[in-house]
């Protein structure tokens, strides 16, 4: 059958990027790491370090999960090249297509496992601090900073991760002022470091009477929440800590005692704010873990002499600094003005479809991150 014919070439060709691909995962040491860590869970004291034995219980899931994944995919090749012979044998159209199904499910598999390849980041594989706040255009902004709200925790949901709300201030008449979530899962930083910039929103806006087509802007900030004590020195003189009520309609958003914090750093002008934990104490702790976490990747910035990094460049939430463009009239599209990555299905995206937009971010950092030539109509 031609089809299976074609599909064989194919699938040859998918030989030497797997093999590049084991090389990558690097899964000799893998399974040498697994013996070691399955041993050391066997020892009677290895769960009287609780942060300890979880962390080394969560690496050891990840190994094995990239070990399957892999041999999940030469299954996957082997079962293709069985539907082939087997289809040119008989002339079966019903095996001709389970070939052409597998291999869908094959080139899916491939690609999301090689863009983990690409998480190789000292903090991609921690836990993402995500902030979001309105820019340009009013209530209309902190609208679209609630539609991105939901982008985000649809996305995390979607990947099996949680969304843990750590500030949240509603707008004035509708949307957020201001939102600070940590979403927890496997590599949730190497992944959401793609989204951090300004945001570019075009829509018939519900809050304009006249119907008018309107522009809004908002910002995303994200980093890793690194576990570990950050080795960052904050000295007392360089910060102003308020203490005040968590805000809003009510439910989790209120809480009737001043355990709110901010912490606000005067040499960079960062400022974090927590007020989710059960106390002012433990807001305090997390808000300057905050902190500290910002502060080490600005000097890592520094110290790769890159005006783009980790953290991004610092820039006005307006126009001409977007990095993504989401237009809902007169047309729809959502189209990444630094990889070039774009959809029609907007409606998709804003319910939190954004792995593509993800891995061609991946694609572009690998690249070296080359320059684009961006049209006003962006």
């Amino acid at each position: 059958m031609i089809e299976l014919d074609e599909l064989k070439v194919k699938l040859n060709n998918y030989e030497d990027p797997l093999k590049e691909l084991r090389k990558a995962l690097d899964l000799e040491n893998k399974e040498r790491k697994i013996i070691e860590l399955e041993k050391e869970m066997e020892m009677p004291d290895f769960w009287n370090d609780p942060e300890s034995s979880t962390r080394k219980t969560k690496e050891l899931k990840s190994l094995k999960d990239d070990i399957a994944i892999f041999n999940g995919l030469i299954e996957k090749r082997d079962d293709i090249y069985t539907y082939i012979e087997m289809g040119n044998e008989d002339e079966d159209p019903d095996i001709a297509q389970e070939a052409i199904d597998t291999f869908a499910e094959l080139e899916k598999a491939y690609e999301g496992i090689r863009m983990k390849t690409l998480l190789s980041g000292e903090h991609d594989s921690c836990n993402a601090i995500v902030n979001l706040h309105p820019g340009a255009g009013g209530t209309e902004a902190c609208d679209w900073t609630q539609m991105l709200y939901r982008m985000y925790t649809r996305w995390a949901e979607s990947h099996g991760f949680t969304v843990e709300e750590l500030d949240y201030l509603e707008g004035d008449e509708a949307g957020i002022k201001n939102v600070t979530f940590q979403i927890n899962g496997e590599n949730a930083y190497g992944m959401l470091r793609s989204e951090h910039g300004i945001h570019r929103l075009v829509r018939i806006s519900p809050f304009n009477a006249q119907a008018k087509r309107q522009t809004s802007f908002a910002s995303c900030d994200v980093m890793p929440d690194i576990e570990e004590d950050v080795d960052i020195e904050v000295k007392d003189d360089d910060i102003r800590i308020d203490t005040y009520r968590s805000s809003g309609a009510g439910g989790q958003h209120i809480n009737k005692t001043s355990s709110a914090i901010r912490i606000t750093h005067f040499p960079t002008g960062i400022v974090v704010q927590c007020q989710n934990e059960r106390s002012q104490h433990q807001n305090k702790d997390k808000a300057m873990q905050m902190l500290k976490a910002k502060l080490l990747i600005l000097k890592e910035e520094e110290n790769r002499k890159k005006e783009a990094g980790i953290r991004g460049e610092v820039m006005d939430i307006g126009w001409g600094s977007q990095i993504r463009s989401y237009v809902l009239q007169p047309y729809t599209m959502v189209k990444d003005l630094r990889t070039g990555e774009e959809t029609s299905n907007s409606n998709a995206v804003l319910d939190g479809d954004l792995d593509s937009f993800m891995n061609a971010y991946l694609k572009w950092m690998s690249l070296g991150c080359p320059k684009r030539n961006v049209s006003e109509d962006d």
